[in-house]
């Protein structure tokens, strides 16, 4: 069997595949609250006891650049070491890949089930293709096409910066900087860049908040507060806030694209796209998306979709690790 993870700022999961006639079958799953645990061993450990097996191979998708079998993730305070790991629990074949890499290598076991298009192409497509996952923080990776197959590699592009589009951009922006000094795309496209954007919203007098928005934000996730009230359109600011949100994601979705020359496809993942679907659908995201300007006819071309399978990052990293067990 191979041991997958998909590890997370707020949650991990980990699960075992077995493959059979060449494709993967999940055999059991289990998601860990993040930081519920002082370090990721913790949660592996528990799996393994409970399981009472061992794996044949186990790859980790981690948010986090991974250098070198070693990572110091993003968005919690663990370090996690892939030849400590292999040592503690005598997994064999050990691999710890970035979280958005374990996205990639699970695009193409995707069916048309799983993805929703927001800029469907008729005719063949080929080409790279590149991920891009707002969640806890924002992940981003490409998938190279040398004629063939798809290669995956990592980037930590979501923590390039950010490029204001018009005068309220230019705003938040000025807002952010004073808050953070640099300002990346993840201060904006994540969970806590949405609260970001709505702070900003509110503080520069857009319009007033409304109490029970304000109650649902400090009693849950307020990330997931806002969303919920601009979903339902019962709120001006929340709104407002997400309409940025999205006109920001649909921009840095095309750069992305553009950069990576993602003729073959563009991917929006993570733990927020499938949740906005409905706003996704509207117009703002794909008119950010287009507005390339001399380049409007090349991303015009490019299909996008959103991936709404939630377990494609375990799945890709299940993908990895049986390459890895084969070789």
């Amino acid at each position: 069997m191979i041991l997958a993870g998909d590890i997370g700022g707020t949650n991990a999961r980990l699960a075992y595949f077995q493959p059979q006639n060449g494709r993967l079958r999940l055999v059991s799953e289990r998601v860990f609250p993040s930081r519920e645990h002082r370090e990721f061993g913790e949660i592996v450990g528990k799996f393994l006891h409970e399981s009472g097996s061992r794996p044949q191979a186990a790859c980790f998708g981690i948010a986090g650049p991974v250098r070198n079998g070693r990572v110091e993730t993003s968005n919690l305070p663990w370090v996690i070491e892939q030849s400590r790991l292999a040592d503690e629990f005598q997994l064999p074949a050990t691999l710890l890949i970035n979280d958005l890499e374990a996205i990639a290598w699970g695009i193409g076991a995707l069916g048309h089930g799983d993805l929703v298009a927001l800029n469907e192409i008729s005719g063949p497509v080929i080409g790279n293709q590149a991920v891009v996952a707002p969640g806890t923080g924002l992940g981003e990776a490409g998938l190279f096409w040398d004629g063939n197959r798809h290669h995956v590699f990592a980037c930590e592009g979501g923590h390039a910066d950010f490029a204001p589009r018009g005068d309220l951009q230019i705003e938040l922006l000025r807002f952010l900087s004073t808050r953070f000094g640099h300002v990346s795309y993840e201060r904006i496209l994540s969970g806590p860049g949405l609260v970001n954007v709505y702070e900003f919203l509110r503080e520069t007098g857009s319009d007033k908040e409304s109490p029970v928005v304000a109650t649902e934000m400090q009693n849950g996730d307020p990330a997931a507060a806002i969303s919920r009230a601009a979903l339902a359109g019962s709120d001006v600011l929340a709104t407002k806030a997400l309409d940025l949100f999205i006109a920001v994601f649909g921009a840095e979705a095309s750069n992305l694209a553009l950069k990576t020359m993602a003729t073959g496809g563009l991917f929006l993942a993570g733990g927020i796209s499938p949740k906005i679907l409905a706003k996704l659908k509207g117009p703002s995201f794909m008119r950010s998306f287009l507005d390339k300007g001399r380049m409007r006819a090349l991303v015009e071309a490019m299909p996008v979709h959103v991936v709404t399978n939630e377990k494609v990052g375990l799945l890709g990293a299940a993908r990895c690790g049986a390459l890895r067990a084969r070789g």
